[in-house]
This record gives C-alpha cells, sequence and structure tokens, in this order.
C-alpha cells in the first residue's frame, strides 16, 4: 500500500506534456492580479469613498403635510360652518459651523485606512506567494533527488536478489539496501505531500482548480545586502503598513474628539410653512419656524468623555505597535543576517558535486571498489546536501520577505532573469 501510494502520487508530481512550467516571477505576477481575495479590500475602498462623499452633505429636509376638518360655532353654539384646513411644511436642518468638515476628515482617514490595507494584504500576499512559489519548486526538488537515490537502491537490490548469495556479506549487504530503501520511501511520501500542500494552496491563490499542474522553474537567486539596523528602524517607521494604520487612526480619533466637542453646539432646523383655513372667510398664514434641541440630558458631555477615551487608546496603541515593530525589525534583521551568511558558505556547485559522488560510488560499488558504509553514507549525503541547501534558500527567502514587510526596503531575495 504504502509504495502503491507513492507511486500514485509521483504520477501526480512528476512533469508531463501538460504540466504548465512557470518562472517564479511571473507565478507571482500571476497571483497578485488575479487573487480572488483582493477584491475584497479593493470594494472597501469603495465603500469609504462612498462615505466620504456622504459625509459632506447635509440631511435630506423633510416634507410635512397636515390636513383636518375644521367645525365653527358662535358663542351661543350655533354652527356657523364647516371645511377642510390644511398646512404644509419643509424643515431642513443646518450643522454647526465647521462640523460637516470634521466628518469629512474623518471619512477620509477611513479611505487613507482601506487604501493601506490593500497596499498591506496585496504585500502580503507577494510574500506568501514567492515563499510557496519557492516551496514547490524546493519539494520538487527534493522528491527528484529521492526519486534517483530510490531507483538506485531497487536497482541494486535486484541485482542482488538476482544473484545465489554465497556468504554472510552479500546477504548483511542486502538487508543494508532493503532497509535503506525503506527509509527512503518514508522521506519521498514527506516530499510528495509537501508537493501536494505547495501546489493545492498556490492554485487556490491562483484562483484555479486546485488540482491543476503547475511546476516552478529552478530560480537563481541574489540575496540583497542588509542597511544597518538603524537605517531598518527608520524605513519601518516610515513605511511599515501595520504602524502607519495606528497612526492614522489616532490622528482619526483627534478628528472624533473635535467633533464631538462641536457637536455640543446643537444644530438649527428651519422649516417654512404653508396653512390655510377655508372656513367662513378664506385665511392663508405663511411662516418660518426655528427649532433647536435642548441639551439637558448631558449627552454630549458623556460623547466627549468617550472621545477622549477612544483618543488615549489609540495613542497607546500607537506606542505598543511601535515597541513592537522596533522588537520585530531587530529580531527578523539578525535572523535574515544569519541565514544570508549561512547561505553564501555554499559553494555553487555543491549539490551536483554531492551527486556526481553519489552516482560515482554506484558504479564503483558494483565493481567491489567501494564498501557498503561509503555507498551508502554518500547516497544519504547527497540528499542531504541537497535538503539542507534548499532549507537555507527557504530559510533565507522567508527571513528577507519578513524584514521587507517590516520595513518595505528591498531585501528579499529575487530571482535573476537569464
Amino acid at each position: 500500500m504504502l509504495v502503491a501510494l507513492i507511486g500514485d502520487a509521483r504520477a501526480q508530481t512528476e512533469p508531463t506534456e501538460s504540466t504548465q512550467t512557470v518562472s517564479l516571477s511571473t507565478l507571482v505576477s500571476e497571483i497578485a492580479a488575479k487573487n480572488p481575495e483582493r477584491q475584497f479590500y479593493q470594494e472597501e475602498i469603495a465603500a469609504a469613498k462612498a462615505g466620504v462623499r456622504l459625509s459632506s452633505r447635509l440631511n435630506d429636509p423633510e416634507l410635512s403635510f397636515d390636513v383636518g376638518q375644521k367645525r365653527l360655532k358662535d358663542s351661543s353654539g350655533a354652527k356657523i360652518g364647516d371645511g377642510t384646513v390644511w398646512s404644509v411644511s419643509i424643515t431642513q436642518t443646518f450643522e454647526w459651523p465647521g462640523r460637516l468638515a470634521l466628518r469629512k476628515a474623518i471619512a477620509n482617514r477611513q479611505v487613507e485606512l482601506a487604501e493601506l490595507g490593500v497596499a498591506r494584504f496585496e504585500n502580503a500576499l507577494t510574500a506568501r506567494a514567492r515563499t510557496l512559489a519557492f516551496s514547490l519548486y524546493s519539494a520538487n526538488a527534493k522528491a527528484s533527488a529521492i526519486r534517483e537515490v530510490s531507483d538506485r537502491f531497487s536497482a541494486l537490490k535486484e541485482t542482488f536478489l538476482a544473484r545465489d548469495p554465497a556468504g554472510i556479506t552479500p546477504l548483511l549487504e542486502t538487508r543494508v539496501i532493503e532497509a535503506s530503501e525503506l527509509a527512503l520511501q518514508r522521506r519521498a511520501t514527506e516530499a510528495e505531500l509537501a508537493v501536494q500542500a505547495s501546489l493545492i494552496e498556490l492554485n487556490q491563490l491562483r484562483g484555479t482548480a486546485v488540482d491543476s499542474p503547475l511546476r516552478v522553474k529552478a530560480p537563481a537567486l541574489s540575496f540583497n545586502e542588509m542597511p544597518a539596523t538603524p537605517d531598518l528602524l527608520a524605513a519601518a517607521r516610515e513605511n511599515n503598513f501595520d504602524y502607519r494604520m495606528r497612526l492614522v487612526e489616532l490622528e482619526q480619533q483627534g478628528f472624533a474628539v473635535s467633533l464631538a466637542r462641536n457637536e455640543r453646539y446643537p444644530g438649527i432646523s428651519v422649516s417654512p410653512y404653508l396653512s390655510r383655513d377655508n372656513i367662513g372667510e378664506r385665511e392663508t398664514i405663511v411662516g418660518i419656524g426655528l427649532s433647536v434641541p435642548l441639551p439637558v440630558s448631558g449627552r454630549t458631555g458623556a460623547a466627549v468623555r468617550v472621545a477622549n477615551a477612544r483618543r488615549r487608546q489609540a495613542e497607546a496603541a500607537v506606542f505598543v505597535a511601535l515597541r513592537e515593530l522596533d522588537r520585530e525589525v531587530i529580531t527578523s534583521a539578525q535572523t535574515f543576517a544569519t541565514k544570508f551568511a549561512e547561505s553564501r558558505r555554499w559553494s555553487p556547485d555543491a549539490v551536483q558535486k554531492f551527486r556526481e559522488a553519489a552516482d560515482l560510488a554506484d558504479r564503483h560499488y558494483r565493481t567491489g571498489a567501494v564498501p557498503i558504509a561509503t555507498y551508502v553514507e554518500l547516497q544519504n549525503s547527497y540528499l542531504d546536501a541537497v535538503e539542507a541547501l534548499l532549507d537555507t534558500q527557504a530559510e533565507t527567502l522567508a527571513a528577507g520577505l519578513k524584514l521587507q514587510q517590516l520595513t518595505g526596503l528591498e531585501l528579499n531575495p529575487v530571482e535573476i532573469k537569464p
């Protein structure tokens, strides 16, 4: 069953004529352009801009119409006449000066927050797409190396089984080969599962079917140098999306406090009206009414206190965000520097040398020039070297992308196009 599972996974991940092969940068650009979740954040900007237009307008006027029946009698109770009376009025409330401007300023900050949210999402999406794309390439490369070594062990085992074992040494060597093959099957299963996990998430980010075949071309990565720590901290305070959003929220709360204080002064409602009485002699009245709410409940004062509390909360959030940002930048910078230095210790042809050594050991072991221990050690060393190099590159990539998200600087490994 295990062998069948590995064979089925290999059939899905090995390249075929219909498998699409793209470069890392092309795949990242496709995901950034086609990701379906991006539309959600775009609509948030549209809603915020509609709120700006709404905030700068007065409330709609109210039209009132009254109609009734009137009966008129003299002092003795004798009926003089009856008829219809009616009145119509239009009421428009005018805000206190400066109130609409404050509401518009708050709505504009909401637009800025929505735009920062879109930029943050796109930045995070690009980083995630690049990480997943490299993970897919890395998983395929590991699976390919494991299949290569596994095929060697399988061929060698078949050769041993075809012979008539003479003595204890050939039998023990056969068991060593079989045990190594079983261990490779486990590594192969884990590698194939990693390929499928990266492929499914990448296809979801692309907005395509989760089982669409895809392969990433081998990327040539160039690791950019990291600036000094003071420059990183300064760039983070200027470019970090989360910190900038906290600053915008603080500014928005300042306008909210000013608006709450402005709302202590009531708006004025103006009501032109017309009424007509047709009982007896015709009577027409034209006038204008003014009305203002009386602030006797203390609600306006409470609103100011609430707005001030929210502003103090925003100030505390900015302070905490700055402290967390500095910590994350320094930690990420140290991680990137360490992984970057580790990656530079690898020679460009290190993996190729181990591969050639493993192939050479395979040929010479069959002639009896290499002992079984050396043969197995070289095969495992080849796989360990492939995994170590790819893992180091992936960790450096992740650390660089994290630092880029924090600072907005181009620190991550970029693909060099031939």
